[in-house]
């Protein structure tokens, strides 16, 4: 199975806002991009999936490339 080349460039990603009182939908996104809670961080890879994930939380995190 021929696999896509890892770019290497990583964005870090901390939440800022709540869930609570959210479309389940954006918690789930929050998840699926590692965020458990205000103020954590984590580093993913800067791919177009994750950017359209990070577009539709924009209003719960803050990115830095």
């Amino acid at each position: 199975m021929a696999g896509k080349a890892k770019s290497g460039k990583t964005i870090e990603i901390k939440q800022t806002g709540s869930p609570l009182r959210r479309p389940p939908i954006q918690e789930q996104t929050l998840r699926g991009l590692g965020l458990r809670r205000i103020g954590h961080v984590v580093k993913v890879e800067d791919t177009p999936a994750v950017r359209g994930m990070v577009r539709a939380v924009a209003h719960l995190i803050e990115v830095r490339e």
